[in-house]
């Protein structure tokens, strides 16, 4: 009987996925992820290679409040610097240069 239930929670959250965020989740098995506890990764992602539809649905979902929470906690690697940048900007989000600069995406032989 519960995996009957977990299948109609996936399936609820699914639906709560657009088909455009889905495509920004090309790394991750959306199967195994979960809307609440995976917030930061659909967050970041979103927030990195999504469109402005996008950005608007991710407001709607989580609110701006836990979109500046991962913001203000980015993660090592994860992001693209004009990204973070403009984030930063527009939410007013102040980061140590130090979490900056670690959250930032690095590419072999990229100038940093």
């Amino acid at each position: 009987m519960r995996e009957y239930y977990n299948k109609i929670l996936n399936n609820r959250q699914e639906k709560l996925l657009t088909n455009s965020v889905r495509t920004l989740l090309w790394s991750y098995d959306i199967n195994k992820l979960d809307i609440k506890r995976d917030k930061e990764i659909i967050i970041t992602q979103v927030l990195n290679y999504g469109t402005l539809k996008d950005v608007k649905w991710l407001f709607e979902v989580y609110g701006g409040d836990e979109i500046r929470n991962v913001i203000l906690h980015p993660k090592r690697g994860q992001w693209w610097r004009k990204t973070l940048n403009y984030w930063t900007t527009v939410l007013n989000v102040k980061l140590q240069n130090k979490i900056f600069e670690r959250a930032i995406i690095r590419i072999s032989g990229e100038n940093t």
